[in-house]
């Protein structure tokens, strides 16, 4: 016991121990934050003893006008947590609706995660805690008792971009044991995001998962690449290793990644067994890669019977003079005459790219081009594009 004493006390002391940090540590460990209950209403807790203000921002609150790079956009409103015993500070919601929320802490004015909970997504260079209030659509972003496809992150060579590229693939449940040949989506991230966005963002792997077991989308193959064309892969996975991520990224929307696009349907089709023929590829984007998906598949006006556009930045650009951009109502035209499926058009009423996907629409009733719109509440927010995700997915192949 004697023995057993000492080596306690002896390793107390190498860790520096004290009362201060015995507390610190155990009481961390019984925090639960944030704690979900029954309604779906939603307890946050945070241990800070010596703070004088502790705040809590994130997407279940109201939202506010903020001004960005972007212009004024809607960004999360802030509450106050309440200091209670031992130092703990609490804060509980109203009841929330069925969603994949993210949050975050201010402490006395410095922004921080929540440490109690080690769920944490990154969008371009912020890093947020996440949970889920199930009962709704929401339960499509979780991981479910039901067959499972597999997520693989490959590396493909690009001879027009001149280097090897890391991309996300998703196969469907029992591909791997299977001989079936599959249809494909090729689904884009937007500006700051890459090859990881629409896994740990999106959620696409749960989504798919779900809407197949659910029967409500066919099996098919999602392919995620990275849309920053001087990157060969995200940061901290590409060769460039850790470094900070940026929200625009030189060459991004300069027509070379449409241009090279061809290079990734060549890896796709030569490494997985699919359909590869115009009815069994789809393209869709978030954004930026909106932006890329009006332009290549009209720049490959017969490769794609479904088109995807969510929120997408359709805006003149300055660095817009590659051989991709020419003659866009020409390239556009020999699209619709060459007939697709579906052209779907998506975006939140109060989306700062609201007005140009409005003057987008009005060009293509003015060459009497179809298209099914979709008009949602909100802005230009992940909680808009995961759900698009879940209306496109069904009306696919």
């Amino acid at each position: 016991m004697k023995k057993h004493l000492l080596s306690t006390l002896f390793f107390l002391s190498a860790i520096g121990f004290d009362s201060n940090a015995q507390e610190a540590i155990f009481r961390a460990q019984n925090i639960i934050s944030p704690e979900i209950h029954d309604d779906n209403s939603v307890t946050f807790r945070l241990h800070a003893p010596n703070a004088t203000a502790v705040q809590v921002t994130g997407d279940f609150l109201p939202s506010v006008k903020m001004e960005t790079p972007m212009g004024q956009m809607d960004g999360p409103g802030k509450e106050n947590l309440t200091k209670g015993e031992n130092g703990v500070w609490e804060f509980k919601t109203a009841i929330l609706g069925s969603e994949l929320y993210n949050y975050s802490f201010m402490v006395d004015g410095f922004s921080t995660t929540d440490p109690s909970n080690p769920f944490i997504i990154r969008d371009v260079a912020s890093a947020t805690n996440i949970f889920i209030v199930g009962g709704g659509h929401a339960d499509l972003f979780k991981t479910n008792p039901i067959p499972h496809g597999t997520v693989a992150r490959r590396w493909y060579d690009s001879p027009g971009l001149k280097m090897n590229r890391r991309i996300t693939i998703y196969t469907p449940p029992g591909y791997e044991t299977s001989s079936e040949k599959y249809p494909v989506l090729y689904l884009l991230h937007g500006a700051g995001g890459d090859e990881e966005a629409w896994i740990s963002l999106g959620r696409t792997a749960q989504i798919m998962d779900n809407l197949i077991a659910d029967g409500k989308a066919k099996p098919m193959i999602v392919v995620m690449p990275n849309g920053n064309v001087i990157q060969d892969g995200a940061p901290g996975e590409g060769s460039k290793n850790f470094y900070k991520p940026q929200f625009m990224i030189p060459n991004t929307m300069d027509g070379t990644y449409e241009g090279a696009f061809g290079n990734i349907i060549k890896f796709v089709e030569s490494s997985y067994r699919v359909k590869a023929d115009k009815a069994n590829r789809a393209i869709a984007g978030l954004s930026m890669g909106g932006f890329h998906t009006i332009h290549i598949s009209r720049y490959y006006p017969n490769t794609f019977d479904y088109m995807g556009l969510f929120s997408a930045a359709i805006m003149p650009r300055e660095d817009a003079t590659g051989k991709v951009y020419s003659n866009f109502d020409k390239t556009l035209k020999a699209q619709m005459d060459n007939g697709y499926k579906l052209y779907w058009i998506a975006i939140g009423k109060s989306d700062f790219l609201y007005e140009a996907n409005k003057e987008y629409r009005a060009k293509l009733d003015a060459m009497k081009m179809p298209y099914t719109y979709v008009e949602s509440e909100g802005g230009h927010i992940w909680r808009n594009w995961r759900v698009y995700l879940t209306q496109f997915v069904p009306m696919l192949f």
